[in-house]
């Protein structure tokens, strides 16, 4: 794994460099720096997998009352509020090198995830999906699958519930739960309530039923989900997704912690490691990115 020491050392040497604030800590109106990277660092490419081709693009279905109208979208989102900046333009970056990891099969349902806390997926996360939104004629979901600490309702200014947990649960169709965000071409699935067993939940054959339903919908799905340790929700998920891309954190993320993280994931699913905050010649424009592509 000698790429992916490289990209850890890049994160130990950087990790004094400027600091992607998160969400909660806003600077007024401005729009923060993103913390978004290249994605890499898989040795060898992952196998061809059989999967389904995606379909030709039409209109996702027709939500109910729970569309979002007038949100408040939060500044960090670049994506949204700066799409020609710099910095998501480091996000158009990761969206190209996705693809490029694809190998020839199709990665549709992607989970986000990171070796601990507040390394910035759910921000990388929502940024990403929105540049994929942007794409002509593709059908993107972005999924609160972090259903110990959901935080993409709050990035979006919609309402936690109905949401995922409230559809796997019964208590709200598929229709009720999805949020269009109209303005962005973007559909979010909030995580609804909070449940007593999540990683009960989410290997649940209800979880799997709503996934397959959602991939013949979506050209693209998102799942934000917590980080890997020391829960097993992604490892129970992770047979669901068709790729796997880990958000580490430059100065904050240790190696021994993502070399956990990594020892416990399907190697073939992973797309590769997100660099966020590394300091670079690029910090002076207002934004941190750095990574390497597998091949």
């Amino acid at each position: 794994m000698s790429r992916i020491q490289e990209i850890l050392k890049k994160a130990e040497r950087d990790g004094n460099m400027q600091r992607t604030r998160s969400f909660g800590h806003h600077e007024g109106d401005r729009p923060a720096a993103a913390p978004a990277a290249a994605q890499a660092v898989i040795e060898r490419p992952a196998p061809p997998v059989a999967t389904p081709a995606i379909e030709a693009p039409r209109a996702p279905a027709a939500t109910t009352d729970h569309a979002a109208v007038g949100t408040v979208i939060d500044s960090h989102l670049v994506a949204a509020h700066a799409p020609q900046s710099l910095a998501a333009e480091q996000y158009r970056s990761l969206r190209t090198r996705v693809k490029s990891a694809e190998h020839g099969r199709a990665v549709r349902t992607i989970i986000v995830t990171s070796p601990d806390k507040g390394d910035g997926k759910s921000l990388t996360a929502a940024n990403l999906a929105l540049t994929m939104a942007q794409e002509p004629q593709q059908r993107v979901l972005l999924i609160d699958a972090d259903l110990r600490r959901a935080s993409i309702h709050r990035l979006f200014g919609i309402a936690e519930t109905p949401g995922l947990t409230d559809v796997l649960m019964g208590g709200a169709s598929i229709d009720d739960a999805l949020v269009s965000i109209a303005d962005h071409h973007l559909t979010v699935l909030p995580s609804g309530i909070i449940p007593m067993h999540p990683g009960e939940l989410l290997g649940s054959a209800a979880m799997r039923r709503v996934i397959d339903t959602l991939r013949t919908r979506f050209d693209r799905i998102l799942i934000d989900m917590p980080p890997i340790a020391p829960l097993a929700d992604v490892a129970i998920a992770s047979a669901m997704a068709d790729g796997i891309l880990v958000i580490v954190r430059a100065g904050k993320t240790t190696k021994p912690a993502i070399e956990r993280a990594l020892s416990g994931l399907d190697m073939s699913k992973v797309l590769g490691l997100v660099l966020n905050d590394a300091g670079d010649a690029a910090a002076a424009y207002g934004y941190t990115a750095d990574g390497y592509v597998a091949r």
